[in-house]
């Protein structure tokens, strides 16, 4: 099998380019991601590749390579064409790595929805995608039989005139292999995650399987073989989002562990989880820590029993005082925390938390803190985002003159390497925005590299809010506000929020003589969207600050909300 590492390309003498410290990590050029996450999986057949925390449901190895390779053939004899979308909207399934593996394996794209999403938010995913099929469940079946297109639905009965995903699979096995379908390369599409950007336009983000095949070899570097087949990774993240199939799914079938798949959380459950799963690795949000440190509950479980050794929070800020409870209640369990994971984003000053990673659905993982425990510098500095990871280059501009600057700098990060998404979906505009012509993707956050080669996240230019690990977009809540009647202007900012990080209060300026409540602007809002989404506090105010250009003064409004937090702003 023929390996490949990016070529150092060349940059003037004057450009400060920045590489990892460890050496280059080789690429395999001829296989697939499902053929990637799966190679030797036969020689694992027998283990537990994901079982359901609540039901006990699971999938062999063996069962994964199966069900992937019945899946694909079904979905080509429905005639799936190689490059075509099929919407996902399920929740935390032992089934949802198989359907995700199985779209790519017969040459679609998969593109994960989130299963709460208001119907009208799966339809504008559909629409933006020119997607061509769905793939859901019988709790969440309503939401999708009108859109329009054919529906595969995971169920023990038939529902409607949705295709049945048991039945699809039977038929599979009984169908000819005759026909001869498009051969999938590395270098086509195998997903298209959606992303906000600054102007919260959602925008599809195209990745090879060359883009995710080679971010799994940086990210996973320095897994030894001794780890092999030793890892149980709690999948409570969200599978739709790029982090969750690709860094829990796709990184744990590569090393043969188990995932322990939940589909949403209760502490009794995931405590009983943690304890006869026999987890060792949990990426979860700081408001389960919230909950493991002071729920009463936690005490009902035998702790001494817990095979955990480390957790990733992202998301939200972890406070220093509530790490502190966590590492003195769970000594032995490392923490870890993610800044800007897959745009699983946090922010905040720097000295106060400590950051652990760093990355972008439009790049996947750029910088993480530990590395090879057997070479010197193996774990980053406390508060850094960690070091660059292998195959990867770095450079920070001046946002001003567009020069690279030198360590100890601050400057926006922007990153170039095999990972870097292939552009936006039907959107050359924002691509050429995001991309430079030298292949830098622009991230958008301003950070530096000190002189040991450890990255610091100092701002962010991005003006999404986090709410509990999602992504909300301000300018998606303003548009439905100024359809409201009595709405002239509004601005839609995060504020902190010790529980859910960040949340989406809005400035309202209300017409004249309109009369209207801060209650009902907030159930307006709710009706169109997400629950995540939902603004949480309305102040009304007279004007909205703007510069010049008519830009929102987002930050002004925000540090006058905080300043006067349950006032007028």
């Amino acid at each position: 099998m023929a390996n490949s590492v990016p070529p150092q390309l060349s940059t003037p003498h004057d450009e400060h380019i920045f590489r990892s410290r460890y050496p280059a990590m080789p690429v395999p050029d001829n296989l697939t991601l499902p053929e990637y996450v799966l190679q030797d999986a036969e020689l694992y057949g027998d283990k537990v590749a994901f079982v359901e925390a609540v039901t006990g449901k699971s999938y062999t190895y063996n069962e994964v390579m199966r069900d992937t390779r019945r899946f694909a053939k079904a979905l080509r004899s429905l005639g799936l064409r190689k490059g075509q979308v099929v919407i996902v909207v399920l929740p935390n399934i032992a089934e949802y790595g198989i359907v995700a593996l199985g779209i790519m394996a017969s040459g679609g794209v998969f593109s994960g929805a989130n299963p709460t999403s208001h119907e009208s938010e799966i339809k504008k995913q559909v629409e933006a995608a020119d997607a061509k099929l769905i793939v859901t469940n019988d709790l969440h079946y309503g939401k999708v039989r009108s859109i329009g297109l054919p529906v595969i639905v995971l169920s023990d009965v038939s529902i409607g005139s949705a295709m049945n995903w048991n039945e699809l699979l039977d038929a599979a096995d009984r169908a000819s292999n005759t026909h001869v379908f498009e051969e999938v390369h590395q270098t086509d599409l195998c997903a298209l995650p959606f992303s906000s950007g600054t102007t919260g336009m959602s925008k599809g983000v195209m990745l090879t399987h060359r883009n995710l095949v080679a971010n799994l070899c940086s990210s996973l570097f320095s897994v030894g073989p001794d780890m092999i087949g030793q890892v149980t990774t709690l999948g409570l993240i969200p599978f739709f989002h790029i982090y969750g199939i690709t860094g829990i799914c796709c990184s744990t079938l590569k090393n043969k562990g188990k995932v322990v798949v939940m589909g949403r959380f209760e502490l009794r459950t995931f405590l009983n989880a943690l304890i006869t799963q026999e987890v060792t690795f949990a990426p979860i949000v700081p408001p389960i820590i919230l909950s493991l440190v002071k729920n009463p509950i936690v005490e009902e479980f035998d702790l001494s029993k817990l095979k955990l050794r480390a957790i990733m929070t992202a998301a939200a800020p972890l406070a220093p005082e509530l790490l502190a409870a966590f590492e003195s209640k769970f000594p032995g369990v490392q923490v870890q925390e993610a800044s800007t994971f897959f745009k699983i984003e946090f922010y905040s000053v720097v000295n106060r938390i400590s950051f652990n990673a760093y990355g972008l659905t439009e790049h996947s993982c750029i910088t993480l803190t530990h590395g090879d425990p057997n070479m010197d510098h193996g774990i980053a500095k406390k508060n850094s985002v960690g070091f660059i990871l292998p195959n990867l280059e770095i450079k920070f501009l001046d946002p001003d003159t567009g020069r690279s600057l030198p360590k100890n700098t601050p400057g926006e990060i922007c990153v170039r390497s095999q990972c870097v998404m292939q552009g936006y979906y039907n959107n050359k505009e924002e691509t050429a925005r995001t991309i430079d012509e030298e292949g830098w993707l622009h991230t958008g956050d301003i950070g530096y590299i000190d002189d040991d080669g450890d990255i610091f996240i100092v701002d962010r230019i991005k003006e999404l809010i986090k709410f509990k690990g999602f992504q909300v977009a301000p300018a998606e809540l303003e548009a439905i506000l100024l359809t409201h009647p009595s709405v002239e202007d509004v601005a839609v900012v995060p504020l902190p929020d010790e529980e859910a990080g960040e949340i989406p209060a809005a400035c309202v300026v209300i017409s004249k003589d309109a009369k209207v409540s801060e209650e009902e602007i907030i159930n307006f809002v709710a009706s169109n969207v997400a629950n995540y989404k939902k603004v949480r506090v309305v102040h009304f105010v007279d004007s909205i600050p703007k510069s010049p250009s008519g830009k929102i003064m987002r930050r002004v409004l925000k540090e006058k909300m905080v300043e006067n937090m349950g006032t007028k702003c």
